[in-house]
């Protein structure tokens, strides 16, 4: 959180420097105090109801409460809230700022495909999302890619209604306009190369959960040959889930791929199944 109110001040404070307008820094410093609290306290909240997910009673889903409770108590974890969506679509995801504050929800069509093993391999990787910080990382670097994105473009929208005296050095304001072109997309990488580490380190911690890599190899072998993507699902909260909420069954791209929320389901079934040996 820290790390985040320095970043965001400091492509505030550039912005502002080079269109000389400190209303810029001003509003970079109001948003990321008034989000590293928001997001903190009520990011959870936020993705529950963006994922229309549902509280799960034990009686009506066993199975899956059985398995959030037994990988809990391996993982040494609180019980977190248990959540389904209704959506046939395989699927699942963490969130929560901490382990006390933490909730997992798994789709119907999650439930209706898995054996337990392959059950407990996907919670397994949720409860490590959750004990690694993963799901408090995530928020906060969502937060600041469209921090920097809303600077951006009003950098872009104000440099050319400026007086010749707010533009300042035409190099800087040259150097300026292309941070302001560059940086929400470098930043959109960043998030994305941190999204994809921590699926792998959420995979291996996953295996060394339940000791058997196999039940977590067999289930995202199932879950990415189901062709369709979840019905309510936002670009926003697509890197919380286990597997990408958007697939439309058309193989990637290669730009598709280097923009992907996840690494290719190949290459984490090769890692899980490479910790068998």
């Amino acid at each position: 959180m820290i790390m985040f109110f320095i970043v965001v001040i400091g492509i505030a404070w550039g912005f502002s420097y080079i269109q000389n307008n400190p209303m810029i820094l001003y509003v970079g410093v109001v948003f990321s105090v008034g989000m590293n609290i928001w997001s903190y306290w009520y990011s959870d909240t936020l993705v529950i109801k963006m994922s229309g997910a549902k509280p799960a009673s034990r009686e009506q889903y066993f199975d899956l409460w059985n398995a959030v409770e037994n990988m809990a108590i391996t993982a040494g974890l609180p019980m977190p809230k248990v959540y389904v969506i209704e959506d046939s679509s395989p699927n699942a995801f963490a969130t929560g700022r901490d382990k006390d504050h933490a909730a997992v929800a798994a789709t119907t069509g999650l439930l209706g495909i898995l054996n337990k093993t392959e059950l407990e391999g996907v919670i397994a990787h949720e409860l490590s999302h959750i004990g690694n910080r993963d799901t408090l990382l995530a928020t906060a670097v969502v937060v600041l890619v469209g921090f920097v994105a809303i600077i951006s473009d009003m950098f872009l929208r104000t440099s050319f209604h400026g007086n010749n005296r707010s533009r300042g050095n035409a190099i800087f304001m040259i150097a300026g306009i292309v941070l302001a072109i560059l940086a929400p997309i470098i930043a959109q990488l960043i998030h994305l190369a941190i999204s994809r580490k921590r699926e792998f380190l959420a995979d291996a911690s996953g295996a060394l959960l339940t000791r058997y890599p196999e039940g977590l190899a067999s289930a995202l072998a199932k879950i990415s040959a189901y062709p369709a993507g979840l019905q309510r699902v936002s670009t926003a909260t697509a890197h919380l889930y286990i597997s990408n909420p958007l697939k439309d069954g058309r193989t990637m791209s290669f730009m598709s791929k280097i923009f992907a929320t996840h690494p290719p389901a190949e290459e984490r079934i090769a890692a899980l199944r490479g910790m068998e040996g």
